[in-house]
């Protein structure tokens, strides 16, 4: 069932066009993930050990370079900012669209909560203030930067992510010339099947790490909600998110190799701030303390992005009619106000648990739902529609599509080895998510295909002046 689209309805939802090239783009992809450089990451090495964790931390660097190369085809041939449920509604029908969407909004939803959590112990430490008014400011400040508008967002990310950017850096300096092989294995072998020097816990402590290699790159996949947003999607998408991964690629290896063979694997992985702890053991403490100051940058660097991924994704879900209709309007400096502000209450009540690591547990499996969802998406529209027109296409085609997906149900299950309630909770809230979809949200569609959907939205931005007004004032029918 769908609903007739009158001429106000696509005119009061739209974004800002042509704000984003690629290089803010490439921004925005490190902005998501930054700060999973900074803490997380290592306690996979607690796990596994360096070497089993290096293994997992290579697993999941090829999952998601073939995530983001299978995306980077799928967001300029389809150029919607909903991204991942926008390609899957192409290949996979409205059901196969929500349920994609639902698995990132999970993630999108809850990652930030998670992320305000460790900002509330980081200003703790900083400044001796901690708790739910640190919480609930954060989220009102950075909802309110969102709320001025994308152009205005995106800058103050660039921004935010370049101190990051510069506190790993500075921290790689210093401790390339401290750097010992035999500090990488000061782990010794437990009594696990397959123990050895290299994998300590042998390889049941590589699964078990897969979910903090993943910290490394989680979130990079939210590039593709920007599409409409950018200035040439065909050219700019694949440059952007291809552009982000490498250099996210190259900042892992920098913490994963040099904190650990400058300060040891066993220091390093039981640290709450290892970059700060590395520093502090090989006698550098005035750069520790800066690096300190800087790691709450990198923090609120994937908090301020993950909320603009997540208000871009509810607006596409609420304008196709899955959510309320009421969350896609925007103002009239195109920024979509309640798919701001509405997420934003609940990972502010999510954050009140002040579980931070269940709550990320939880938003891992989301993400690796939806990677298998999306990576899917790919080989059924590469089947399906070969003709569809693709300004970028991926290397390795459907093998590359299908080696992500193999790769991110194996991640899934690296949840359940290490924490089977994160991965029981994020099953219920995916049925009830589901439930409400069955039950309401597919009576309430605006369009009854993909391509009918994709053609509203394009044939609005032509007819639109730049005050959002239809210059035809013919209604455009779903």
């Amino acid at each position: 069932m769908t609903t007739a689209v009158d001429e106000d309805y696509l005119a009061k939802r739209q974004l800002k066009k042509g704000t984003a090239g690629w290089v803010l783009l490439a921004g925005l992809g490190v902005s998501y993930v930054i700060s999973g450089d900074f803490a997380g990451w290592n306690f996979g090495i607690g796990e596994a050990g360096w070497g089993g964790f290096a293994v997992a931390m290579a697993l999941m660097a090829v999952m998601y370079f073939a995530l983001v190369l299978s995306l980077a085809e799928m967001s300029a041939a389809i150029p919607a900012a909903g991204g991942g449920y926008s390609f899957a509604r192409h290949a996979m029908g409205p059901t196969g669209g929500y349920l994609t969407g639902l698995a990132v909004l999970i993630e999108y939803a809850l990652a930030p909560a998670a992320i305000v959590i460790f900002i509330g112990a980081a200003v703790e430490e900083l400044l001796g203030v901690n708790g739910p008014w640190v919480y609930a400011l954060f989220y009102a400040v950075f909802v309110g930067i969102h709320l001025a508008g994308v152009g205005e967002a995106l800058k103050v990310m660039m921004v935010i992510s370049g101190l990051a950017v510069f506190a790993i850096l500075a921290t790689a300096v210093a401790l390339v010339g401290e750097f010992d092989t035999a500090n990488l294995f000061d782990i010794a072998p437990s009594a696990a099947a397959g123990a050895t020097e290299v994998l300590p816990f042998g390889w049941y402590g590589v699964w078990a790490a897969l979910p903090f290699a993943m910290w490394l790159f989680l979130a990079v996949e939210g590039v593709p909600l920007a599409a409409e947003e950018a200035k040439n999607p065909g050219r700019d998408m694949p440059r952007g998110i291809i552009g982000a991964m490498v250099f996210l690629l190259f900042t892992a290896v920098l913490v994963v190799v040099l904190l650990a063979g400058a300060a040891g694997a066993s220091m390093i992985g039981a640290s709450g701030v290892p970059l700060v702890d590395a520093l502090n053991a090989v006698g550098n403490p005035t750069l520790a303390t800066v690096i300190n100051v800087l790691g709450l940058a990198g923090l609120i660097a994937s908090f301020f992005s993950i909320i603009y991924g997540y208000s871009r994704l509810v607006f596409a879900l609420s304008r196709a009619g899955y959510l309320p209709k009421t969350l896609s309007l925007t103002s009239k400096r195109k920024a979509p106000v309640w798919a701001l502000i509405v997420p934003g209450v609940f990972g502010f009540l999510v954050s009140l648990t002040g579980e931070g690591d269940l709550i990320l547990g939880m938003a891992v499996v989301g993400a690796t739902l939806s990677y298998a969802l999306m990576s899917a998406s790919h080989i059924l529209l590469r089947l399906r529609q070969p003709a569809l027109a693709r300004p970028y296409k991926t290397p390795g085609g459907m093998l590359t599509s299908a080696t992500a997906l193999v790769l991110s149900l194996v991640a899934m299950t690296g949840v359940y080895a290490f924490d089977p309630r994160a991965f029981n909770y994020t099953v219920v809230l995916f049925v009830v998510g589901a439930a409400y979809y069955f039950l309401h949200g597919r009576n309430q569609l605006v369009a009854r295909s993909a391509d009918e959907e994709l053609a509203l939205v394009l044939s609005a931005e032509s007819t639109l002046d730049e005050d959002g007004v239809l210059e035809s004032g013919k209604p455009i029918e779903a």
